[in-house]
């Protein structure tokens, strides 16, 4: 089966949530995005002339006359096909479930250099931004990543893997997780390491999957940026 993966051709973003399980499921896929013609064909959609069920944003997946958006929602769809969960109902729940509150985790590192909103630059609101961060770093950062460490303690077949004994989409969507939250707040991270230090064995099944390797060290792999989800700006990183 091939996919299109439509994203914003400048920066990983949710996107890259995306690539990683299609990468790992050993997918066929173009990223539309990187096309000459890209951005015209994801306004296509945006707008209606190219599906009857518009996306309202980037990321989503077209698969034969599917046409599937949101990060979470489309990795259950392709957690099944590309063997990326467990085969129960039950687990695909779950692995569901830890997706969803990974998407609140997002949504949360997000808002700490935009608090106010998408619609002001960062400048016009560093220092709701700073009180945010800071909250942020001594509240939320640790009560998610414990959270996530408190998982993988409970996972009864695996010590390096969220969900079964096996990769999981989760894992790499948390491994996206933590290398952005690594360029964005270096000083709180290296702080906290110490009481979520389990959570380096899932980014090391990542990194040392068969398929992900060379991956991760291609130029395919988007850098961070400060035009992204996860971005560094010194001044936020001090809790």
């Amino acid at each position: 089966m091939q996919y299109a993966l439509y994203y914003w051709p400048s920066i990983p973003g949710r996107g890259e949530f995306v690539r990683l399980a299609l990468e790992a499921g050993g997918a066929t896929y173009r990223d539309v995005g990187r096309e000459p013609d890209g951005l015209e064909q994801i306004e296509a959609f945006l707008n209606g002339e190219a599906t009857a069920t518009p996306p309202f944003a980037p990321p989503f997946l077209v698969s034969e006359t599917r046409v599937i958006s949101h990060v979470a929602n489309i990795l259950r769809t392709l957690g099944p096909e590309l063997e990326l969960v467990p085969d129960d109902s039950y687990a695909r729940d779950w692995a569901h479930s830890l997706q969803l509150t990974l998407t609140d985790f997002v949504a949360e590192i997000h808002d700490t250099h935009h608090p106010l909103g998408p619609s002001l630059y960062f400048d016009e609101q560093k220092t709701e931004a700073r009180r945010r961060a800071v909250t942020f770093l001594q509240d939320r950062l640790p009560l998610f990543l414990g959270y996530f460490e408190q998982i993988l303690d409970n996972n009864p077949v695996s010590d390096c893997h969220l969900v079964g004994d096996r990769l999981s989409y989760v894992d790499t969507s948390l491994f996206q997780v933590m290398m952005g939250l690594r360029y964005a707040f270096p000083n709180a991270m290296a702080d906290i390491h110490p009481t979520v230090a389990g959570l380096d064995r899932v980014i090391t099944a990542v990194r040392t999957h068969p398929r992900l390797r060379d991956y991760l060290d291609s130029p395919r792999r988007q850098p961070f940026n400060e035009n992204g989800i996860f971005r560094h700006y010194p001044m936020l990183d001090q809790t």
